[in-house]
């Protein structure tokens, strides 16, 4: 027997430990035991977390998805594979280390590379496997015997055999160009890791003067700190005001050269004065206008062709080069951007040049590490040659080898890989994988697996003296390689042999291109097919408001908190933690306890995957509100209530295993139709990643049917006296193998609970096995064995639930005792509504209360009475003697009077403005939700008061 109440606490540990130990989550040998008998294989690569992290609300919600399709897909027969593994995350993980080292007062040039790689491989060893026990709490039935590691041996060779390949081609390759420039931490980041934001700044109007001795033109810029590295001048080709200057020059402020005016469709005429600078250095527009127009500005005498790098990798005036002579006036070398910027424009003003400055808000892009404004900066970095594999991964999902679900984000795809530019692929870190290139005191550049691949290759003799290339590898170039690395390539595996392409990718929107596309460029490339033949994408998770969830908004919600439970001041110091704004800090509390005033109190591992699979729907975002987590807390409680009840009255018990004969009641045929009916909606809807539909349709025969209905009308076969032995047989044989189907069913969405009960029920309904994670999935005929009698016996119960609905709502509206027996008149019977009276009488008595049941030829024979309509047929309860009409007025009144009361209350609350603007929002909405209920409430008893007086 289960005990009296869910614990999903006692429960879910245990349980993971034995699936895991037991090794049920590998997918065996090909053929072999635990293979599975399905149609093949099925794999799902894990997005792999960043090592440094901790799980959050995406990868809660992602994770439930993926352990659901792949429990689904090895109790369909499958031989399963989810693949696990950390990402070693470049950055994040340096900037963890060198913050660990920041406190001790060192950095990592105080140990030197080779000391603090090992720094970060000690703090990996100790604090990395903190998210992979998060997603065991999760139920996440990876294979975690075979977990991967970004920077492990296998994956660092698929990594240098990748660059060496995509170099040999003529792929790779080094250039000077323009980049994302963090200044703090003194690399290049990807535009994924650069968070642009509007901020208030200014515009400068500069006053730039014709060298023909005619004016001057006034250029309009956001930072006036990069006119020292302007190449031009450019105006809009079709603007009439400056189309005679096109071709002329000016003077370049403070500086003494001479730069062109000239003609480009990048030039606004609505901005500003419709003049730019052209700093192609440090703009990424201006670096396409300067390609656009190299040739002109190197005929116009540009120091290094106009592309004129100002600053140091700390944002910094730099110094001039032996070359370059006074090129950058000493008056600024040395001096930060910004503190140049205001010696610059104080400068401009000093000598008439400032024409203006106004406030202006502009988007700023700002590192999502470091939070420093990410400068554009001009610098040689390794870049893979994209356009060539682009190509064929496009032309992969316009042929349908890779599907999108949803659809649209197809679009999305193709609008960034038809537009896509070379990928800078180096960063300026030590953490990483190192870039596999050698160079010797010339400069000259070798590329190869090792040093020694690299002297043999080239001839190199061994007094040549070589250094490797300091810098590391972008992490989404490993993470690119992730379906075929993590199997073994580029050995020929049979891992790799038996499951790429992988089945499915589940992953958010926000990494479409930086790595959905990169791996299908890459798969195409190495493995000559695709990665995955679907890419299912989810929104984000967003909280309650529709607010996404941020540290620095403080409304982040911790999976196992939810989980586990938290109490209202852990829950307060976890948002507010590292806030230094005291301001911020008693805002983001203030708010936390008006959403949890009670803390969270827990509601297990189930309840939250079942929300997150009924959140699951295909819009882009996932609002995700306590409620519905209570709400699944509590379908568990129904689910474990009704399998007791259902223990209690088969353990022990003859449940039909033997050759006894069974007779089933309609009920017990009608619940047969709705579980293999509700199977098939389950089973479409999880082969169409349509996991909300699967968790309604689950949703809605457990509780309403199954639990509401079945368990109900079996009462009266099991404790009715008329039953006959076959009947209570055919009963309890439906009961355990109802529940034992429906646990199977619910089974990918809610292992634990499942899992819990299966152990007990399985056994009484004939079923073996050690576990429900191995048993076969439900499949329900494609035909109904009998239609027209399903049918038949469909429209029977219904027509019983009706009646039954039909009575209680009579006894609700009057006041009347629900367990009190009351006469039944019946009028307007059909000779199937005479029929089924008959049949379901037993039913009748024992749910809807019914003393005597008599059928009327002539209605007019009927007395005052409530009248309930069952199709056209009439239930009427006569009501006289049933209540005593005075005291009910009476009573009625009293009711009306104490609400309306409350409404009154409530109306001065919500005109109040006091408590409207001061008041938390959820607050003043559960008022409004309090009022309108009220009122309905009010309006509901005065009908009723209505009735009872006209009797």
């Amino acid at each position: 027997m289960l005990d009296k109440n869910y614990d999903p606490q006692t429960l879910e540990q245990a349980w993971y430990e034995r699936w895991e130990g037991r090794g049920w989550f590998a997918p065996g040998p090909a053929g072999g035991a635990g293979a599975g008998t399905g149609a093949g294989t099925y794999c799902i690569m894990i997005p792999p977390p960043n090592v440094t992290g901790s799980l959050h609300m995406g990868h809660g919600f992602n994770n439930t998805v993926m352990d659901a399709l792949i429990r689904y897909r090895r109790m369909c027969g499958d031989r399963t594979l989810w693949q696990p593994g950390t990402d070693h995350a470049g950055i994040a993980t340096q900037m963890v280390v060198e913050r660990q080292l920041e406190a001790q007062g060192k950095t990592r040039h105080d140990l030197g590379r080779d000391a603090f790689i090992a720094r970060v491989w000690e703090w990996k060893a100790q604090s990395g496997g903190a998210i992979t026990g998060q997603l065991r709490r999760l139920g996440s039935s990876l294979d975690w015997g075979n977990e991967r590691f970004t920077m492990d041996e296998g994956l660092s060779a698929a990594v240098r055999e990748v660059f060496v390949r995509l170099h040999q081609e003529g792929l790779i390759y080094r250039r000077k160009r323009l980049v994302n420039w963090d200044p703090v931490l003194h690399t290049a980041v990807s535009d994924l890791e650069v968070l642009s934001e509007e901020e208030s700044g200014y515009l400068w109007d500069m006053r730039y003067p014709l060298t023909n001795g005619t004016g001057h033109l006034v250029v309009s810029t956001t930072r006036p700190e990069t006119l020292l590295g302007d190449c031009a001048v450019a105006v809009n080709p079709h603007d009439e005001r400056y189309q005679h200057l096109i071709g002329e020059f000016v003077e370049l402020p403070l500086t003494g050269r001479r730069i062109p005016i000239i003609a480009d469709d990048y030039a606004d005429p609505a901005f500003g004065t419709g003049c730019v600078k052209i700093t192609p250095a440090h703009d990424f527009n201006d670096y396409a206008v300067w390609e656009r127009h190299r040739d002109e500005l190197a005929i116009a005498g540009q120091p290094h062709g106009g592309l004129i790098n100002i600053f140091s990798p700390d944002a910094a005036v730099r110094d001039n080069l032996p070359e370059e002579g006074d090129l950058i006036p000493a008056a600024y070398v040395g001096l930060d951007r910004f503190a140049a910027r205001k010696r610059i424009v104080v400068d401009l003003e000093a000598l008439g040049l400032l024409a203006l400055v106004k406030d202006h808000k502009l988007q700023q892009p700002r590192g999502d590490r470091s939070g420093a404004l990410i400068e554009p900066y001009l610098t040689d970095q390794w870049y893979v040659r994209i356009a060539p594999l682009a190509e064929p991964a496009i032309a992969a999902v316009e042929d349908g080898r890779i599907r999108f679900v949803p659809d649209n984000w197809k679009n999305t795809y193709f609008e960034w890989m038809r537009n896509i530019q070379d990928w800078c692929i180096s960063r300026q870190i030590w953490w990483g994988h190192r870039i596999p290139a050698w160079y010797d005191a010339e400069g000259n550049v070798y590329v190869g697996r090792d040093e020694q691949e690299v002297r043999a290759t080239h001839q190199l003799p061994p007094e040549l003296a070589l250094e490797q290339d300091p810098d590391v590898l972008d992490t989404w170039f490993s993470s690119a390689l992730w379906p075929f690395s993590t199997l073994g390539w580029p050995d020929d595996t049979e891992r790799l042999r038996d499951f790429y392409p992988t089945s499915v990718l589940i992953t958010g929107f926000d990494i479409i291109f930086f790595w959905v596309a990169r791996m299908i460029m890459m798969g195409l490339k190495f493995m000559g097919d695709v990665p995955f033949r679907d890419v299912y994408i989810h929104g984000l998770v967003r909280d309650a408001h529709g607010d996404k969830m941020s540290k620095s908004k403080g409304n982040v919600l911790d999976p196992i908190d939810l989980i586990d439970g938290i109490g209202l001041d852990a829950l307060v110091e976890k948002r507010t933690q590292g806030m230094m704004q005291p301001h911020l800090r008693e805002k983001i509390a203030r708010q936390t306890r008006a959403d949890f005033p009670g803390g969270i109190p827990g509601f297990g591992t189930d309840a939250l995957r079942f929300t997150f699979a009924a959140l699951a729907t295909t819009g882009r975002d996932v609002k995700f509100d306590l409620g519905r987590i209570e709400g699944y807390r509590n379908f568990c409680n129904k689910l474990w209530n009704a399998s007791r009840y259902v223990l209690m009255n088969t353990e022990g018990q003859d449940c039909g295993l033997g050759s006894d004969p069974l007779e089933f009641s309609p009920a017990d045929r009608w619940i047969a139709a709705r579980l293999a009916a509700t199977t098939n909606t389950v089973r479409e809807a999880m082969d169409a990643y349509r996991f909300d539909l699967a968790a309604q349709a689950l949703y809605d025969f457990t509780w309403n049917e199954f639990c509401d209905w079945y368990l109900e009308l079996c009462k009266p076969v099991l404790t009715g006296a008329g039953a006959s032995d076959a009947a209570r047989r055919g009963t309890r044989r439906t009961l355990v193998t109802t529940l034992e189907t429906l646990l199977r069913l619910i089974h990918p969405l809610m292992p634990f609970i499942t899992e819990e009960i299966w152990q007990k029920v399985a056994p009484l309904a004939g079923v073996a096995g050690e576990t429900i994670m191995l048993a076969p999935y439900p499949a329900a005929p494609a035909v109904a064995a009998d239609p027209a009698g399903e049918r038949e016996v469909t429209a029977e119960i219904d027509w019983v639930r009706q009646f039954i609905l039909g009575m209680r709502r009579i006894k609700g509206e009057m006041n009347i005792p629900p367990g009190k027996p009351l006469p039944v008149l019946i009028a307007n019977a059909s000779e199937q509504d005479r029929r089924w009276l008959t049949a379901a009488r037993p039913y009748l008595d024992f749910l809807a209360r019914t003393e005597s049941i008599t059928v009327l030829e002539d209605e007019s024979q009927a007395p005052e009475s409530a009248i309930a309509l069952v199709g056209a047929m009439k239930v009427l309860i006569p009501m006289a003697g049933l209540i005593d009409k005075d005291a009910e007025l009476k009573r009625l009144d009293k009711e009306i009077g104490r609400l309306a009361d409350d409404v009154a209350r409530t109306q001065a609350k919500l005109t109040n403005p006091a408590f409207v603007d001061k008041a938390p929002a959820t607050v003043v909405q559960k008022e409004r939700d309090k009022l309108a209920e009220h009122a309905t409430a009010i309006g509901n008893l005065r009908t009723q008061r209505e009735r009872i007086a006209a009797l």
